[in-house]
């Protein structure tokens, strides 16, 4: 009997039954609040920090925190509350909140792959990425990047441009046949679609789905009581498993999506917070 998870399109989001629900609101990073690796716009920026002043904000995304930072708080606004802020990179295999007496982001939590497990799975994405024929000889940056707690295949290197990759899987079968043979060799871990060109490898039950219940437990509220907003929201999706675990699943199409959706929230809270 298959899954019942409940998805809701931002354009069709009831603002007032959301608002009245969530206490915090997560967010996947590319395609949702950014095209990929690319810094969030100016608007964006601004609605984001607009937010972090009203309810605690997550970031959940497959990248780096180095990737975060420049995509996301680097471009936020000086009277953003960033105490109010989570971040949780590489699939929330990472965790880390804002130190006010420091000024700094600093590491809570991660949960890093072993030495051998993370040789295996690198020998094993050349070895089947090879034979699947899609290997391309053509890339921008490395196809295979080491980020400790997730390794992550990147089939046109990490810094290909936006409209590449787009173009590359958009039915996600590569992606998904090359997931599909990684996991027969190593079963034990989590292999799974991440974005549009890339295959993200964790510890297995460490996702996106573990990163929203470990939210929701250190910010003693439900899993139901999050928001989560992200674009990649099928069941092949990297943002599935966050909507499986119960939060209030919000699917968009691209960045302006999200826009408009923050600046309704944010709308509400103004004529209802007073």
């Amino acid at each position: 009997m298959s899954e019942h998870v409940k998805i809701v399109m931002a354009d069709q989001v009831d603002i007032a039954q959301l608002c009245a629900r969530m206490k915090v609101m997560a967010f996947d990073l590319d395609g949702t609040l950014a095209r990929s690796k690319k810094p969030m716009h100016e608007p964006m920026a601004q609605a984001l920090s607009a937010l972090t002043r009203l309810l605690p904000v997550a970031i959940i995304s497959g990248g780096t925190i180095d990737l975060v930072r420049s995509q996301v708080t680097d471009m936020l606004t000086a009277d953003a509350n960033r105490a109010n802020m989570h971040l949780m990179p590489t699939s929330g295999t990472r965790y880390y909140n804002w130190n006010s007496a420091d000024g700094m982001w600093q590491e809570i939590y991660e949960h890093n792959l072993s030495e051998t497990d993370r040789a295996t799975v690198i020998a094993s994405l050349e070895k089947h990425a090879r034979e699947l024929g899609i290997w391309e000889s053509k890339t921008w940056g490395p196809r295979i990047e080491d980020r400790g707690s997730q390794i992550t295949f990147s089939a046109l290197g990490q810094q290909a441009p936006v409209e590449a990759k787009e173009q590359w899987d958009p039915d996600n079968v590569k992606k998904n046949k090359l997931a599909e043979a990684v996991q027969r060799d190593v079963p034990h871990l989590e292999v799974r679609s991440g974005g549009s060109t890339s295959v993200d490898i964790s510890n297995k039950g460490v996702d996106k789905a573990y990163a929203v219940k470990e939210l929701a437990s250190m910010l003693g509220v439900e899993v139901s009581q999050i928001a989560f907003v992200g674009d990649r929201m099928d069941p092949d999706g990297n943002d599935y498993p966050a909507a499986r675990a119960g939060t209030f699943a919000i699917r968009v199409t691209g960045p302006q999506d999200t826009l408009v959706l923050c600046e309704r929230i944010i709308e509400w809270y103004g004529a209802h917070m007073q």
